[in-house]
């Protein structure tokens, strides 16, 4: 098999041309895979590639048979089950819609951007060096976008990662101000930072001191040559301020209108750099670039990501002249507790939702404005020596100060990263995976037990529930007492009985949180834009419902009813992007999971007679100049969507093709144009593509150009001379050129008098579909065709949008309901069977959860993510759910809480948009005033209660109302008295007294 070497060619010129069965490529991958991933280590290399991309190609190999049994082509093979006339092999590799740009030809040192927010196994999947460039040399295509892997974490919490987003930070340097941004590793050193800004500038290391200048304030001086950059809190897209020495004297501070609050007689760097940064992955950006993985700018608020590690010491040490970083105030401002916001530091909505609830909750609240550094455990090996319980508690006691300045959580998210690498980096992550790691972390850090006894749970043996129940709990706290435990968990009883001797196990486990299934739709709505195929009618959308379990057979069943399909008619259906055909949904047996939300689909109406002969597909062109560079000469980029027709065999010359590619654009000639396209036919006719084939001035050897962003994905692009310029002045719409399946080549002009040419002679040729690419004049698309009506179709189905109309509210489930959904009885599944004491066999038990002890803080999670193979789908069910009454005592099987069991709403976690992005919100309420207040990252502001019900929530926080505070409310009286005693109205008064003195809990 012919698989690469590390360090054979990687340019773009195209794909190795002895082509592999698809049972070859996969044996190939599959083995090279495997034996790169026994052997990863830090340093190595692996590169992203396009999901979608990904997604063909697995398609090909999956299938059992690709070839025919004569030994013909495998890339033209024209079979039942296949794609048709289409070849399911994939075209090039296409990581375009990976990046925000690609280097122009006047730029070949500057490297892909990625765009922001990507995530593994949806955008893109990493692939070892070796296997990226077998790829490469079978398919060719790009752009490469190798990244490093690093070491992450800390201690035992330590683990290998890809860095998919190097860290990028914007150097400005006084004087004379100059500013620049530039990328680094986490993992380069304070040493790395200051040689690489002393190369680029051409400085004095003597002469050059750094500093810290996260939201402009000059934080703390960068002294540590050793210390990595995780390590120093430097952050995604954070300023780094250089001061240089001239003539003896550092610039004054306040001087260089840059906003410094702080000024340092501090000596420069200390110490020499750990090795030189020259092959370190640092790269010089332009300022004018957008910058890589940074949050949807719906704000106007700092945007910084998060980086590793972190050093002991306190706070404080990097607090403005107030004491609170980021204020300018020389004193706290008045004003109420508890509605301060949190600053965005990239991607970190999901972050601060989870912590304003937590923050919030008014027992842990209580418990963290007091003095609890003895209760603090550095040395459980299941914690994080206590640093995690510090971090919260400091973050914690800056939101219950005075005023409303928001407070940038930089050490907390770096504390966290360090002890929990899955959440490093710069992408959106999930609240409620972070509010079990909170409260786990939390009390393993403030776990009372030094020393973990050994404990045997004994099986029931057909005791009472009570006394099996209480030895579970009292073996459970022996090893378990914490603020978290006391507060926040619970306890429920599990029974499975055996299919086969009918053994009844009982156990009575804690829990932490309720994760509540919510009913799943059967059915999934989807949309598809039907195309004529001759140019009879306009392009029609049409939303169809199908199973959600369903195969492509169903959709297409669907599609043709809704339009009416004719018996004598077929469709072919396909996903379009970058306004050409991307693949061919013809496998009828295929499941719809296949099939992703924001895919575009169109169908093709064409008729049977012509299902034997080939296909014409039209990509759509038109001459854009660069917006970055007008001088530099206009290129040809594909807009609008592809249109597929049958091609007669009897069609031979260019006059033939040039009438159905007319007839095919009827429905987007303008009606109110001043020259009827009758008058124009035979003018048209004469004189489409008159420009030689020789004249034109293709892309080095026919590869695909750079693409630039559009409406969908990126478009492609072919550079062309100026005298390939359609003459404005003539009254031709359009030249016609054969071209290949992306629509960045000219194969061949296709001219009145003469034959078709052949299409170009390649391993890749498909005799069954012919590309034509239809080059616009701007004169055409102005006066003569609307191409908007065959724009892009819709995603097929378009999420994001809270839920909160009228049919949602109708369509709408109860919590109750989910609970009861969580607590019936149901078999295990396959992967789940139990090993039953008595058969000595795993058994496929039926299993049944019962609410025995129920916590003072109960945490409701609503399981809006599914997963499949394909799709990560978020459900969208408007839940109903208490605010003032969660009344859970006909579900709780025991009655030994005199407390009872209802519960008050104080809090949730918001996610809007869909999975694998969107955003984070919280409401609060501040009990003590009885309103709520919408928390959104700096942004803070009331909310009525009416409207805190919506289909974003995602978690729910409850506070168990006592039986005097219900007695109270029965009376009609609105005081409402905190659970353990510890109103917010305690928890200002003992804010207010601990304010002066915080240092004392921070480790030294």
């Amino acid at each position: 098999m012919p698989v690469p070497r590390v360090g054979d060619d990687m340019s773009v010129d195209g794909p190795d041309n002895a082509v592999l069965t698809a049972a070859q490529e996969k044996e190939t991958v599959t083995e090279l895979t495997e034996a790169a991933e026994r052997q990863v280590k830090e340093g190595d290399t692996f590169y992203l590639i396009s999901h979608r991309w990904w997604r063909v190609w697995q398609d090909y190999v999956e299938t059992t048979d690709h070839s025919i049994s004569d030994g013909g082509d495998p890339l033209t093979a024209y079979t039942p089950g296949s794609f048709g006339p289409f070849s399911k092999r994939p075209s090039s590799i296409e990581n375009s819609d990976l990046v925000v740009e690609t280097p122009s030809s006047e730029d070949q040192t500057s490297e892909p951007q990625l765009k922001e927010n990507l995530v593994e196994d949806r955008d893109y999947i990493l692939l070892p060096e070796q296997v990226w460039m077998t790829f490469h040399k079978w398919y060719g295509g790009g752009p490469a976008l190798p990244r490093k892997v690093i070491t992450m974490g800390y201690g035992s919490h330590e683990d290998l990662a890809v860095e998919v987003y190097p860290l990028q930070v914007h150097v400005t340097v006084v004087p004379p101000g100059t500013k620049v941004s530039m990328k680094f590793s986490k993992k380069d050193t304070v040493g790395n930072l200051q040689q690489a800004i002393c190369e680029h500038f051409k400085l004095d290391p003597e002469n050059v001191r750094i500093w810290d200048y996260f939201n402009k304030l000059k934080n703390k001086q960068l002294t540590e040559s050793s210390k990595n950059l995780q390590d120093a809190y430097i952050h995604m897209n954070q300023d780094i301020l250089v001061e240089v020495r001239a003539n003896g004297k550092w610039p004054e501070s306040g001087t260089s209108s840059l906003g410094t609050s702080a000024s340092s007689t501090s000596s420069p760097i200390s110490g020499s750099s750990n090795g030189s940064v020259i092959g370190r992955e640092m790269t010089v950006v332009s300022e004018s670039r957008s910058i890589a993985n940074g949050p949807a700018a719906s704000k106007a608020v700092t945007r910084n990501g998060s980086s590793l590690g972190y050093p002991t010491y306190s706070m404080d040490k990097e607090l403005g002249p107030d004491g609170w970083l980021g204020s300018s105030s020389s004193a706290p401002k008045a004003g109420p507790k508890g509605v301060t916001g949190l600053q965005n530091l990239g991607n970190t909505c999901f972050m601060n939702s989870a912590l304003q609830c937590l923050v919030h909750t008014p027992p842990l609240a209580s418990y963290f404005l007091q003095d609890y550094s003895h209760e603090i455990n550095r040395h459980n090996p299941l914690g994080m020596e206590g640093e995690l319980a510090v971090a919260f508690g400091d973050l914690l006691r800056k939101l219950w100060a005075p005023g409303k300045q928001p407070v940038p959580p930089r050490q907390f998210k770096t504390k966290l990263a360090r002890f929990a690498p899955q959440f490093s980096g710069y992408n959106q992550h999930d609240s409620q995976e972070l509010l079990a790691f909170l409260l786990d972390g939390l009390h393993e850090d403030l776990n009372r037990v030094k020393n973990k006894p050994y404990v045997e749970a004994k099986d029931a043996d057909g005791r009472p529930d009570i006394e099996v129940a209480t030895e579970y709990w009292a073996n459970h706290r022996s090893r378990n007492d914490s603020v978290i435990v006391d507060v926040c968990q619970g306890q429920y009883k599990s029974t499975l009985v055996c299919p086969t001797c009918s053994k009844v196990s009982v156990t009575f486990d804690p829990f932490m949180y309720l994760s509540l299934p919510l009913p799943a739709k059967t059915t999934r709505t989807m949309t598809v834009t039907v195309f004529s195929g001759d140019g009879t009618a306009p392009p029609a959308s049409y939303t169809v419902t199908v199973p959600r379990q369903g195969k492509y057979k169903d959709l297409m069943q669907a599609v043709a009813t809704a339009c009416n399909l004719g018996s004598d008619e077929r469709l072919i259906l396909a996903e379009l992007y970058s306004h050409r055909v991307f693949r061919v949904l013809d496998e009828p047996s295929e499941w719809l999971t296949a099939i992703r939300d924001d895919d575009r689909l169109a169908a093709y109406r064409l008729p049977n007679s012509l299902e034997k002969g080939p296909l014409l597909c039209l990509l759509q062109r038109r001459l854009e100049t660069d917006s970055y560079n007008p001088r530099k000469e206009g290129q040809w980029k594909l807009f609008a969507a592809p249109l597929i027709t049958c091609l007669p065999e009897e069609v031979s010359t260019g006059a033939e093709l040039v009438k159905i590619v007319k007839k095919l654009l009827r429905p987007v000639e303008r009606t109110d144009r001043s020259v009827p396209a009758e008058s124009m036919d035979m003018d048209a006719e004469r004189s489409v593509s008159d420009v030689p084939n020789e004249d034109v001035d293709m892309v080095e050897g026919g590869k695909e150009s750079p693409a630039e962003p559009g409406s969908n994905g990126n478009s492609e692009e072919v550079d062309l001379d100026t005298s390939d310029r359609l003459d404005d002045q003539s009254e031709q719409p359009f030249q016609l050129w054969l071209t290949d399946d992306k629509g960045s080549t000219r194969e061949g002009s296709i001219c009145i008098d003469t034959p078709v040419p052949p299409a170009a002679s390649s391993a890749r040729a498909n005799i069954k579909v012919r590309y034509v690419a239809v080059d616009w004049s701007a004169t055409a698309l102005e006066e003569q065709y609307d191409m908007s009506k065959i724009d892009m179709p819709p995603e097929v189905l378009r999420t994001g949008l809270p839920a909160t109309s009228k049919k949602a509210r109708q369509e709408a489930v109860s919590l109750y309901t989910c609970l009861e959904a969580f607590l019936k009885e149901e078999p295990l599944g396959p992967e789940d069977m139990w090993y039953c004491p008595r058969c000595k066999e795993h058994r496929q038990a039926s299993k049944k959860l019962d609410l025995w002890r129920l916590p003072e803080i109960l945490v409701v999670h609503l399981k809006r993510f599914s997963y499949s193979r394909y799709l990560k789908n978020k459900l969208e069910t408007f839940v109903t759910f208490p605010v003032n009454d969660l009344d859970l005592s006909k579900y709780v099987a025991s009655n030994s809480e005199p407390q009872g069991y209802v519960y008050e709403l104080y809090a949730i976690s918001n996610h809007y948009g869909s999975m694998g992005g969107g955003h984070y919100t919280a409401y609060v309420k501040l009990v003590d005033e009885n309103k709520w207040f919408n928390f959104d990252d700096s942004h803070v502001s009331s909310v009525n209660e009416s409207d805190i019900k919506t289909s974003a929530a995602y978690v729910l926080f409850y506070r168990r109302i006592r039986s005097e505070e219900s007695a109270l409310r029965t009376d009609g009286d609105d005081t409402v008295v905190e659970s353990h005693g510890s109103s917010q109205s305690d928890v200002l008064e003992v804010d207010a007294g601990m304010a002066g003195a915080p240092s004392h809990l921070v480790p030294p």
